[in-house]
């Protein structure tokens, strides 16, 4: 199978060729007969958009390895219909800018004629790159983000019909963010104080608008510090505030490196030892945006949109969490992260669309397919045809927290689940810790 990728591979190693290997071999087996019988057909080309460099380049630090193996399990073609289909998956890097999303989408759009646009990771990336689809008449599919931002950020209102026929999201939403947070806190003993620290963007406005009423309603007393702009590198305002308030609780929602900014100012000013909770989306997703704050990232509490102990497997690969997981250490010596089920998961709907489409070469069947699709990812059940909204399928949000390895392990965290309410067939592993 063709591939078209950024120069933002490197290349691979034997080691990681074999394990690719081990984990498409299933699947090609059990795909051999069919595609030995299928027409021949034509080429599939799939757009795949995500931040692999710059301030949301965490997200996107597993992208290859996943995508390699989907290419991998995707070699001997597609069968959908009774024809065979060749699969190229273009995927580009947006070096998390919102402008260059646009660019790129447009450039697959236009230029490369793909037939099916998947993206993730963020409103910076998602956002702009589901309305370049929408303009163009393109099927596009998307994850991780808070789908609020998404399908309202994007200008559908309330109560309206969808204003969107091209453009799909699986993703958490307010709602998980608030059953996880409220499950973890009522674990860790506090004067339920709440600091929040939310920017002036699709994610931070979000959250103000639709969480912190809820928040509220459940009995704490919630100091906002008020919407600051992305780069900011004082935060002294808003540490002064919520000392003045005797906060015991942050919840956040920063980029990494303005998380980073304003712990390290936190710990400087006193602020961080008065915490039991310490709550932070965003940021708080993957070991490398953790282990820069070195002792300061103990204890630091996290919702999840994976795990790799979640119970199910990759539909397209046939891996497991585990088998996800252990062969993204081995092949790349880097801790494993959530975003490789996020990513996998996405492939895994993505694909799952084209053959349930009965014509993936046909955009409109493919649009189709995603508005009434049920599958189940590495993330869970997919189910399109529910609602909260149109056009948005709600996954669950588990509660998990970053503590100290224990003596002898080759990383400096462990990510551990904290609770389940959104999904309790996600095992448990340890109660919540308290920050200080």
């Amino acid at each position: 199978m063709a591939a078209s990728k950024d120069n933002t591979h490197s290349p691979r190693s034997a080691s990681r060729r074999s394990v690719l290997g081990a984990a498409g071999a299933t699947g090609l087996a059990l795909m051999m007969p069919k595609l030995a019988k299928a027409q021949a057909a034509g080429t599939l080309k799939i757009g795949f958009v995500s931040p692999r460099t710059g301030p949301l380049g965490s997200f996107g630090e597993g992208d290859g390895y996943v995508l390699d193996l989907a290419r991998k399990s995707l070699a001997g073609g597609l069968v959908v219909g009774g024809k065979k289909y060749a699969v190229e998956i273009l995927d580009r890097d947006t070096q998390s800018d919102p402008a260059r999303a646009t660019q790129l989408a447009k450039a697959l759009i236009n230029t490369d004629k793909i037939d099916l646009m998947l993206t993730t990771s963020t409103p910076e990336v998602v956002n702009p790159v589901s309305d370049a689809c929408e303009a163009a008449g393109v099927p596009c599919l998307a994850t991780v983000m808070p789908w609020e931002a998404w399908y309202f950020g994007r200008g559908a209102k309330p109560g309206e019909p969808s204003p969107f026929k091209w453009t799909y999201l699986f993703s958490f939403g307010v709602s998980n963010f608030v059953k996880s947070y409220l499950s973890q806190w009522a674990a860790v003993p506090n004067n339920k104080k709440l600091a929040t620290l939310l920017p002036n963007d699709a994610d931070g406005n979000a959250i103000r608008a639709a969480m912190l009423h809820e928040l509220r309603k459940a009995g704490y007393t919630v100091i906002d510090g008020g919407p600051y702009e992305t780069g900011t590198t004082d935060f002294s305002a808003q540490i002064a505030k919520f000392k003045e308030a005797n906060c015991e609780m942050l919840m956040s929602f920063p980029i990494p490196p303005d998380f980073a900014t304003f712990w390290r100012q936190a710990a400087q000013q006193g602020l961080a030892r008065k915490m039991k909770i310490v709550q932070v989306a965003k940021t708080g997703l993957f070991a490398s945006t953790i282990e820069v704050l070195g002792p300061l990232g103990y204890n630091i509490s996290v919702a999840a949109y994976w795990h790799k102990n979640f119970p199910y497997k990759s539909t397209l690969t046939g891996v497991t969490g585990v088998q996800l997981a252990d062969g993204y250490e081995k092949g790349t010596g880097k801790q494993w992260n959530q975003q490789l089920g996020a990513t996998l998961s996405l492939l895994d709907a993505g694909f799952a669309a084209l053959t349930a489409s009965a014509d993936p070469s046909n955009k409109a069947a493919v649009a189709k397919a995603l508005g009434s699709l049920r599958t189940l990812t590495m993330m869970g059940q997919i189910d399109f045809t529910k609602g909260p909204v149109p056009n948005v399928s709600p996954t669950a949000m588990i509660g998990a927290q970053w503590v100290k390895a224990p003596a002898g392990s080759k990383f400096k965290y462990e990510y551990i689940i904290t609770e389940n309410s959104s999904d309790p067939s996600v095992p448990v592993s340890h109660k919540p810790i308290p920050y200080a």
